[in-house]
């Protein structure tokens, strides 16, 4: 058969076309495809061997019985698990100990519920290095090694099975935070911030919690958002800058808070608040011996207390005592109001028998980061013994030591009658050589 050029150029152009729509349908065709595997893997991502898994521990009520008589939930939700975070590892990578051809029964004995939270949190480690090296200084952390059996792991606040990436806190409920804080949480979802939806974590951090009342960190924590505090206070109230580092802010930012002074024993030498070491107890023991009759601390008590921690043959003023205003509780602390609510009036604080002044505690930083305290007379804030203890707060006629304000006194009046009494003098003195010398001249 002989075909012409004619015909030639066309079949081979109608090829060429046909080509073309063969290749566009390939491509469609891959595309749906593509998506057809994208969507069943975002409606299964789960491996063949989580499934697996899943025929036995999806089933609701799966458990086993530990040695101690508790019960181990064995149930995993598996939609939960298919969302989770976790989901794209699988089952083998935190449970290697389990072999799945010879499963069950799991041969590891399992003690306790603690104990096999405590043992998986070693898992967590080998993909959470980073955060752990966080948790390890943490306060939760110190409790778990001090052995409080409440003290939080990594599955009380992140469900292994069901955990979301950066989604551990529930702004409305505040879990996991409020599965312990309750009472803190409550007064935490009335208050300013609060209601600014202001995570816990915007104070105290994620996984490196630290006790705020350790050094200035609760202070720092404020000025982290409210940096131009210390100039918007200079405008109105004296001496801000001392009342910054004498008053704590939910002293006057809780006014229905209770106050207390805390007199916290502080080195001057290393400019920091006394810590204890772990295992090397020293101040309740110390302050319970002074406490002879149990009491509270007396003024002469307390010095006898200083004495503890400076013996003789030392530096007398190595070690003092800072006194600061705080509210009474944690739970005050968090309840914080508008600004427009804060106390203003200096009478509050600065008058005789305020009511800040009648509960005074010493304190001294525990292991752990959290305070340490014995409760001490409010006399002492009356004492000259306990000057050094109040002259964070020192101010004529806003105290209890009367003989301070008596002194302070005399010593303006002291003052001022000197240049009068220049002054007078010199004015007698030019009076009466005037007057002699007119008597002369006469």
């Amino acid at each position: 058969m002989v075909i012409s050029r004619g015909k030639l150029k066309m079949s081979v152009t109608t090829f060429s076309a046909s080509l073309a729509i063969a290749a566009r349908l390939a491509l469609a065709a891959l595309v749906l495809a593509a998506a057809s595997l994208t969507a069943q893997a975002a409606d299964s991502p789960l491996s063949k061997q989580d499934k697996e898994c899943l025929e036995c521990h999806a089933t609701k009520g799966l458990e086993k019985k530990l040695a101690n008589g508790e019960m181990l939930s064995l149930h995993v939700d598996g939609s939960g698990f298919a969302k989770s975070v976790h989901s794209m590892i699988g089952c083998a990578v935190c449970h290697r100990e389990i072999a799945v051809d010879d499963h069950p029964p799991l041969k590891k004995k399992i003690s306790s519920l603690r104990d096999n939270s405590i043992e998986l949190t070693k898992v967590c480690f080998t993909c959470h290095s980073g955060v752990f090296k966080l948790y390890k200084n943490s306060i939760h952390a110190t409790l778990v090694r001090e052995g409080d059996s409440a003290a939080p792991l990594c599955t009380d606040c992140h469900s292994p099975h069901t955990v979301m990436a950066k989604a551990a806190y529930d702004a409305k409920t505040g879990a996991p935070c409020s599965n312990c804080h309750f009472g803190i949480q409550k007064a935490y979802a009335a208050s300013v911030h609060g209601q600014a939806s202001l995570g816990c974590s915007s104070c105290h951090n994620a996984h490196d919690v630290s006790a705020t009342t350790a050094e200035d960190k609760l202070k720092n924590a404020c000025f982290g958002c409210h940096s131009d505090v210390l100039q918007a206070h200079q405008t109105w109230l004296p001496n801000a800058e001392r009342h910054f580092e004498a008053v704590s802010c939910p002293a006057c930012h809780v006014p229905g808070a209770k106050r207390k002074v805390d007199l916290r024993l502080f080195s001057n030498e290393k400019q920091q608040r006394i810590s204890e070491q772990a295992g090397v107890p020293q101040f309740v023991g110390r302050a319970r011996s002074a406490d002879g009759k149990e009491k509270g601390l007396s003024a002469v008590e307390l010095q006898d207390l200083l004495r503890e921690f400076n013996p003789a043959g030392t530096d007398q003023s190595k070690t003092t005592l800072r006194g600061r205003l705080e509210v009474s509780t944690g739970v005050e602390a968090h309840q914080l109001t508008e600004k427009s609510q804060a106390i203003r009036d200096c009478a509050t604080c600065h008058q005789q028998g305020a009511a800040p002044f009648q509960s005074v505690t010493v304190s001294i930083i525990g292991p752990d980061g959290r305070p340490l305290r014995h409760e001490a007379n409010k006399e002492v804030l009356n004492s000259p013994l306990s000057v050094e203890a109040v002259g964070g707060f020192y101010v004529i006629g806003g105290t209890r030591i009367k003989l301070l304000d008596i002194l302070l006194v005399l010593a303006l009046l002291g003052g001022v009658s000197v240049p009068i009494g220049h002054l007078t003098l010199t004015w007698l003195f030019k009076r009466n050589a005037k007057r002699i010398g007119g008597e002369e001249d006469s």
